[in-house]
């Protein structure tokens, strides 16, 4: 069983990819979807801080994996957040 809160808060330190997220018997569905959040903010405040030059190394081999939790996220049918106000996180 995995420990929820660890998991809301650092969701790529807990699950290898988004799609262990929705194989996870143990999760909720609006746990899920909890975590597919966080990890998809996590991964857009990557890219910012890479597009500021704020990164002084990226990892080498390191794949993007926004485009496979934003899949995650429509398989769970959550739909994109049209009531949020458009920033560089999402």
């Amino acid at each position: 069983m995995i420990d929820i809160i660890q998991a809301k808060n650092d969701p790529a330190k807990t699950f290898k990819s988004p799609h262990d997220v929705i194989d996870d018997k143990s999760i909720s569905r609006l746990d899920k979807i909890d975590i597919l959040h966080r990890w998809a903010y996590d991964e857009r405040e990557m890219a910012v801080a890479e597009e500021e030059n704020m990164l002084a190394t990226t990892a080498e081999g390191k794949k993007n994996v926004l485009d496979e939790i934003l899949r995650c996220l429509l398989e769970l049918g959550v739909e994109n957040d049209k009531d949020r106000p458009p920033t560089k996180q999402g």
